[in-house]
């Protein structure tokens, strides 16, 4: 008989924990699994899936305008932001129920509170006067926002997680940030109707994307309405009768009603006792793991953004399944990092899948060719809209392997997924070529492609 309450006592009950603990559960281990909040962790209740239908929400009038192209006339087409906040609460309660529910039938015992660690094997309950042991230990907490405390009227400012639940929606809004979350909240407000502005400390949104795809993003954000504001940031914010007035450190002042930080998150470590269990932080912060989601105490392991490898969904959920692989079905794995599809729902939306050009030119040691279209989709040509997109292969010209994929444009999200699989396999660009288009589409673009860029088409273009 075990001299411990559980087999394994996982924290955080996001997709990763919730994941683990199951597949444990049903492998016959008595598994407890704890969450201060609710059940679906970052994605499900505060992240991915509430953010998608905001932005399913937001395009809406985009297409109405397109309709208009088409034929199509509306009377006093009109959104009611109230309407929309009970539809998307009524959908992430029902999900997070399906969460619970799934743990249930697996055997895992759902503990309601916030579980600190005491030492190696012990966590404690907060408020609930009650302390558990378990023999291993899984720490799927996530992460949280993260904005800078030490700006003079950062009380005043939102993050992503308060943007889910405004009372109203703003007349006027100030997104500061530059990243996933900051371009898809720039869209989703701007194509609410919201005058919307988007700045940034850099010298382009989306640091770590392909150059091209970045300077073609922030352009076709403007055209949708987005004012974009770069190499500028905060100097203090000012709350005043008619709103908030945003000074900033170009000498610009930007008066909004409300003022948005997406500039990052951390992970979520904080108060966790993790130092009394024998477990180290790296130098970001995160905690620190072996290939393995193994901490430096030895029952101890962490996956998901808590570890801040790679901060995506199913990711966490693919680090679940290693840990559990490795850890009760004696079947060691880690997950392989290289070569995952990613989007950004922003508006227009981007897909991408393998190394930018920038880092293809350090890693191919011959070289690489780069194929790169744009244009107008078919969709726009009877709307007069100049809205473009950009399609862009990147090759090893040694082994002629397509090592990146970058799509900007409408449906680049659902692309990628697809594209995903002939990177991940290896393919070559003459395998590429080899595959019959699908007529008329956007997609066949990505097997059709002939012409290399070219320092002289490059300018052209």
């Amino acid at each position: 008989m075990s001299d411990y309450d559980y087999d394994l006592f996982v924290i955080g009950a996001g997709s990763g924990g919730v994941r683990a603990a199951r597949l444990t559960a049903l492998g016959g281990k008595k598994v407890a699994v704890a969450e201060e909040f609710r059940v679906g962790g970052t994605c499900v209740i505060r992240g991915c899936v509430p953010k998608k239908f905001m932005v399913m929400a937001s395009e809406v009038s985009h297409a109405l305008e397109i309709a208009e192209g088409y034929g199509w006339s509306f009377g006093n087409a009109k959104f009611d932001w109230p309407t929309f906040l009970e539809a998307k609460d009524v959908e992430i309660a029902r999900l997070s129920g399906i969460y619970a529910a799934n743990l249930g039938k697996a055997g895992v015992e759902l503990v309601h509170g916030r579980a600190v660690l005491k030492d190696a094997h012990t966590v404690e309950i907060v408020g609930k006067n009650r302390t558990i042991t378990a023999e291993k230990i899984l720490i799927a907490t996530g992460g949280r926002p993260w904005k800078p405390e030490d700006l003079p009227g950062i009380e005043h400012a939102i993050t992503s997680e308060e943007a889910f639940h405004l009372p109203e929606l703003p007349r006027r809004i100030l997104i500061a940030g530059g990243g996933y979350i900051a371009v898809e909240f720039a869209g989703i407000f701007a194509g609410l109707g919201v005058e919307t502005t988007l700045i940034y400390r850099g010298p382009n949104i989306l640091r770590g994307f392909d150059d091209d795809v970045r300077a073609h993003l922030a352009g076709e954000i403007e055209k949708r309405g987005v004012k974009v504001v770069l190499g500028c940031q905060h100097k203090s914010i000012e709350k005043t009768a008619a709103g908030l007035v945003n000074h900033l450190e170009n000498g610009m002042t930007l008066e909004t009603d409300v003022v948005m930080f997406a500039t990052g998150r951390i992970p979520y470590v904080k108060d966790l006792g993790l130092e009394a269990a024998g477990v180290e932080l790296n130098d970001e912060g995160a905690i620190k793991v072996d290939p393995y989601s193994k901490t430096t105490a030895d029952n101890i392991w962490a996956i998901g953004d808590v570890t801040d490898r790679m901060n995506l969904t199913p990711v966490a959920i693919r680090e679940a399944v290693a840990f559990h692989q490795t850890v009760y079905r004696d079947s060691p794995q880690h997950f392989d990092y290289e070569a995952v599809a990613t989007a950004v729902f922003s508006q227009p939306p981007v897909g991408v899948v393998g190394l930018t050009e920038a880092e293809a030119r350090r890693s191919c040691s011959k070289g690489v060719d780069v194929y790169v279209t744009r244009f107008r989709p078919m969709k726009y040509a009877f709307t007069g809209s100049d809205e473009r997109v950009l399609m862009k292969l990147v090759v090893d010209a040694d082994s002629q392997r397509v090592v990146g994929v970058h799509i900007v444009g409408p449906d680049s999200p659902e692309m990628i997924q697809l594209a995903a699989i002939a990177v991940k396999a290896g393919l070559t660009k003459a395998q590429w070529d080899a595959t019959c288009a699908v007529h008329p589409t956007m997609a066949e673009e990505l097997v059709t492609l002939k012409e290399k860029q070219t320092p002289a088409n490059m300018a052209a273009g």
